[in-house]
């Protein structure tokens, strides 16, 4: 059964389109951008809104939403971002799989009511909290991809290897459950590949080595032959704190980025997650080896991670895809917008973003939080065209946001000034799971995280 979709305005090819529809088939993809209602067995009627390709959120651990304001505080979580993880790793500890597969609903739902219509779900906790495999030793994996389904939006996993606490380390006890060897891991990663369908329109996959203080070098080289054998999206973190490339030339003598790209290891599959503290030759590195980069804005300045130098990247034509990482944020547009203030700040200038090549500043960074993170989960989303993913949001033309506008302005109003109360209508695979501003789940979903979230930190503090 093929849906058509009537907006006001509908963005395609980087323009606002009047007297244009989506029309959505029954296999989930787009069929046409029209207007002619004889081609669809239904019609949806969205006046006073606008449609726009659903966001991608490239970079997310879901779990660590339990943490949102658990850890602002020097006297319980430190003053930095290695004394944050002893409060992450805390709240991991407690987690059973129903608390997981909860945790990860509540998160999935903020972001469906974002307008994030795929995620990419860097996961690390596989075992019981004494560190013990489950009989399924893909339990929890399965427990967040069940959560993003109930929700309704798209998943690709991206089950991480984690192999050490880092180099001359030992096993640090908040890390148990992530650990698994080289062997574990690949013979895990098989058993999940057989258990979710190929080319899924709502499930995908991925490996995510989860960074070079982690799995050494010689288990990336394996474990990087291991996910290009399957085709498969490979992400890690790179770079995110000083110290992580401090120890990596301690211990290889180069930083992260050098290390891989001299070993031969990076390619256009790889999404570097963060990519803060790199230099002007390792950013030719990436670019050399078409390599996306991943930025976390909202969780980069919670943490006092650093900025992202975004213009550098894109002068060398790098991809930059957006992710919400630790939750501390969930707005997609925030993160988009804060690569361009970031760096206002440090340079003292506006519209850094806006001198490089010929698309717009917004456009830019619109694209950062749609097509350039599709391409990094290899997912046929990010625009609406026919044959992508029928993914879409809409947004309330008369919101109090971005009243006023006209139709040469609009984009730069929404990326620059949209407030997240403004989007209606969310949809999947042609499918509204959002209308109005509300989910069918959404009661239930807080109400069992509230709970959840209750048993956690009463345990926690125990």
């Amino acid at each position: 059964m093929s849906t058509l979709y009537r907006p006001d305005l509908l963005y395609a090819k980087g323009e606002f389109l009047r007297h244009a529809g989506l029309l959505a088939g029954e296999n989930g993809r787009i069929l046409a951008i029209t207007q002619d209602a004889s081609q669809a067995d239904a019609t949806v009627d969205l006046p006073g809104k606008a449609l726009l390709p659903g966001f991608v959120n490239t970079h997310s651990h879901a779990f660590q939403r339990l943490i949102r304001g658990k850890a602002e505080s020097r006297a319980t979580s430190g003053n930095n971002f290695w004394s944050w993880r002893s409060t992450m790793y805390r709240a991991a500890a407690q987690l059973d799989p129903a608390d997981i597969y909860d945790v990860a609903r509540m998160a999935f739902l903020e972001m469906a009511l974002s307008g994030i219509t795929t995620v990419g779900e860097f996961h690390y906790l596989h075992k019981t909290p004494d560190g013990k495999p489950y009989d399924d030793p893909n339990l929890l994996s399965k427990q967040v991809i069940g959560a993003a389904q109930s929700v309704g939006i798209r998943i690709v996993l991206l089950r991480a290897a984690y192999l050490r606490s880092g180099f001359e380390l030992a096993h640090d006890p908040g890390q148990r459950r992530f650990f698994e060897s080289s062997a574990e891991f690949k013979a895990n990663m098989d058993a999940l590949l057989r258990d979710c369908p190929e080319n899924s329109n709502e499930v995908r996959l991925g490996i995510a080595p989860h960074s070079i203080r982690a799995v050494p070098l010689d288990a990336m080289r394996d474990i990087a032959d291991y996910g290009g054998s399957k085709k498969l999206p490979i992400h890690m973190h790179i770079s995110e704190q000083p110290l992580e490339n401090e120890t990596c030339v301690r211990e290889y003598g180069a930083t992260p980025v050098t290390l891989l790209a001299n070993a031969g290891i990076l390619g256009p599959e790889w999404t570097a997650v963060h990519a803060i503290h790199v230099n002007d030759r390792e950013r030719a590195m990436l670019a050399d080896a078409d390599v996306t980069v991943c930025s976390c804005p909202t969780t980069e300045r919670n943490l006092g991670d650093g900025i992202l130098e975004a213009g550098a990247f894109m002068e060398r034509g790098v991809r930059i895809a957006l992710g919400s990482d630790s939750q501390a944020q969930i707005d997609p547009l925030e993160d988009a917008r804060e690569l361009d203030y970031h760096l206002r700040l440090a340079h003292r200038q506006r519209a850094i973003l806006d001198r490089i090549g010929k698309k717009s500043i917004a456009e830019r960074l619109f694209a950062c939080a749609t097509i350039n993170g599709a391409h990094a989960l290899q997912v046929e989303a990010g625009n609406l065209a026919a044959g992508s993913f029928a993914d879409f949001f809409t947004v309330d033309l008369r919101d109090p946001s971005i009243a006023g506008h006209a139709s040469e302005d609009l984009l730069p109003l929404l990326v620059f000034g949209l407030n997240r109360t403004a989007i209606r209508d969310v949809a999947v695979n042609g499918r509204l799971l959002v209308r109005d501003g509300r989910h069918v789940l959404e009661e239930e979903i807080v109400v069992r995280y509230e709970e959840t979230c209750r048993k956690v930190w009463r345990n926690a503090q125990s």
